[in-house]
């Protein structure tokens, strides 16, 4: 729901007024959801969650902000280092939880979100000496103008770079969320749900060191593609057995295929408008594709219920086949394009 919101934002008061905004609802959040523990109120809780989702919204386009000024292979790489701040985030936001969860005796997890507003107050001076990027001097008509948001929907290019973005990242949540009750359900202990969980996210953003190395020496359509293969492998993983070792295997291979596929669906979006088209391009990619996330999340545990974790892989191949067809035609009919956002359609 805040991915739209803050599109407009960014798109009326410019990036670093969006952001600190953003950034005081996270604070904000952890406020809240902290007075609802704190005095056993499930509704005052919700709202802070609530809250948390909307400076979620703002997070995400940090990777789009990076890519403004930026061309090219430059552009490729700097969406990839930003990604590396998640696996760091893989690392301290567990931590933080444990070190925290106690720190107010008669609250258990009171101070663990109190620890998320203190992260979010963190991020403001940071965000404050964000400044807009220096222009060249032709680029003046890339600023004024643009396309309308329907036209920019009917580009079949900019569909395909959002339909990869979408079925990396909505596979990816839908088997995660499956798979941890997956593995209980299958008699693995909570412990090996947790850890396979644990590789996972540091399998989704380790690769970020080298994504952006290999985007630009290979093209980001191949990497996406790679991604999508991956994750069909982890499905094909997945359904070849219940042992833990076919669980973690599959959990290892669907985080590097979302890494693969999720960033360079996200360069592939940015090559397919001008700066003038930013905030409706990237605030409709968002929108579509955390809509689809959170579909995902919801359904994956009523088809587990209702089917069985081999339905839910089966139901991976298909969908990362209607995407790979076409990433694969385009990559084989512009194997290296760069060519401007406005000569392709």
């Amino acid at each position: 729901m805040g991915t739209l919101p803050a599109a407009a934002m960014m798109r009326r008061f410019g990036r670093r007024t969006g952001y600190v905004v953003g950034a005081t609802l996270g604070v904000a959040a952890g406020l809240i959801a902290t007075t609802g523990i704190v005095q056993a109120s499930f509704l005052v809780f919700c709202i802070g969650t609530f809250l948390a989702g909307f400076y979620t919204a703002y997070v995400q386009s940090y990777r789009f902000a990076v890519t403004d000024g930026l061309k090219g292979a430059d552009r490729d790489r700097a969406i990839s280092r930003v990604m590396v701040g998640g696996l760091i985030a893989a690392i301290i936001g567990p931590q933080l939880v444990i070190w925290t969860r106690e720190a107010l005796p008669a609250h258990s997890f009171a101070g663990s979100f109190l620890s998320q507003a203190a992260l979010a107050a963190l991020a403001i001076p940071i965000l404050l000496s964000l400044r807009r990027p220096r222009l060249c001097a032709n680029s003046h008509s890339e600023i004024v103008g643009g396309r309308t948001l329907w036209e920019i929907l009917r580009s079949p290019r900019y569909l395909l770079a959002v339909a990869t973005g979408v079925v990396s990242y909505g596979l990816m949540t839908f088997v995660m969320t499956a798979a941890p009750m997956a593995m209980v359900g299958h008699g693995h202990s909570v412990d090996s749900a947790a850890l396979g969980i644990q590789w996972h996210v540091l399998s989704m953003f380790g690769p970020s060191f080298v994504t952006g190395r290999l985007m630009a020496r290979f093209g980001k359509e191949r990497v996406a593609a790679v991604g999508l293969v991956l994750i069909g492998a982890s499905a094909l993983v997945a359904l070849g057995g219940w042992d833990i070792a076919h669980f973690w295997g599959a959990l290892i291979l669907l985080g590097v295929g979302w890494n693969f596929g999720f960033i360079g669906a996200t360069a592939m979006v940015a090559d397919c408008h001008c700066p003038a088209e930013r905030g409706k391009a990237q605030g409709a990619n968002h929108f579509l594709v955390f809509g689809t996330v959170a579909c995902a999340s919801f359904f994956a545990g009523s088809l587990l219920h209702s089917s069985g974790w081999t339905t839910v892989n089966w139901l991976v191949l298909p969908a990362v086949a209607f995407i790979l067809v076409p990433v694969v035609w385009r990559t084989a009919v512009f194997p290296r394009s760069n060519i401007p956002y406005h000569r392709l359609s």
